[in-house]
């Protein structure tokens, strides 16, 4: 797909989202639950945050979507995890997983694993050392540890989305995003997203909107992730430090429109 297609797709994504009001389900974390939840609002979807093991299969069944993010993770958390994976599997609905801190202790990067091994993920969105922590016993990956960057970590994502079967969103400076044989580059976003608890996390949800109305996993991530760069680039016009920065950042979601994200989505192949 080029990347004139692409940036129209984007476009197409969001009215398509902004229709249908998606609902995206997010066993997420303490520190990003009421932030995102603004986000999947502004962006036009409908947000839920539903983590108990009683009701998870009842409610993940009515979404679009079905966002997992370790975050603020307990075994108990794991296993509404499981329980709601496998119903969307069920149910075909799209998976993405947010590995957060996976690599930095053996609960995240046990667990981690667990979810891929048992569900089918449709999508990892992670930083470069998460996304490559997640390499099994075995896999050629093996020996990139001290991989940190995105273009470093190109050859190796091409290898564990074959191994893992899933589209790796691999985000940074430049987001990368491939399925193991076709890589897009995703070039929109601002440095003050760093600077700002949970960016990461909405993401996250905001592929998981995308994914709720695109059946091509590649493309709604990457789509996804140039609307949300996008919204990091206006917000820097409207402030200069943190605070109102992630403010203005929801205020970007909300006023992007179709045409401005065809404009200024900066997406290319390779």
């Amino acid at each position: 797909m080029t990347d004139y297609v692409l940036s129209e797709k984007a476009g197409k994504n969001l009215n398509v989202l902004r229709e249908r009001r998606s609902l995206v389900h997010s066993i997420t974390n303490y520190v990003v639950m009421n932030y995102t939840a603004n986000a999947l609002l502004a962006c036009g979807a409908s947000p839920v945050m539903a983590h108990a093991q009683e009701e998870v299969e009842e409610m993940v069944s009515l979404a679009g979507a079905l966002v997992l993010n370790i975050g603020t993770l307990t075994p108990y958390w794991v296993e509404s995890m499981l329980k709601a994976g496998k119903k969307a599997n069920e149910k075909n609905i799209p998976v993405i997983l947010d590995p957060v801190g996976s690599g930095a202790t053996t609960l995240r990067t046990a667990s981690a694993r667990r979810l891929i091994d048992e569900l089918d993920i449709n999508v990892i969105r992670g930083n470069a050392s998460e996304v490559l922590s997640l390499a099994r016993e075995g896999s050629q990956t093996k020996g990139v540890d001290s991989i940190h960057s995105v273009d470093q970590a190109r050859d190796a994502a091409l290898i564990l989305a074959r191994e893992l079967n899933s589209v790796l969103a691999i985000t940074g400076k430049v987001d990368l995003v491939t399925d193991g044989k076709t890589v897009y580059r995703v070039h929109n976003g601002h440095e003050l997203m760093g600077l700002v608890t949970g960016t990461g996390c909405t993401a996250t949800v905001i592929t998981a909107a995308f994914l709720a109305v695109d059946d091509e996993p590649l493309e709604a991530a990457a789509t996804g992730l140039a609307y949300f760069g996008l919204a990091g680039e206006l917000a820097a016009e409207q402030a200069k430090t943190p605070g109102s920065y992630q403010i203005a950042l929801l205020d970007a979601l909300y006023s992007i429109d179709s045409n401005r994200l065809k404009k200024g989505a900066k997406i290319t192949s390779g």
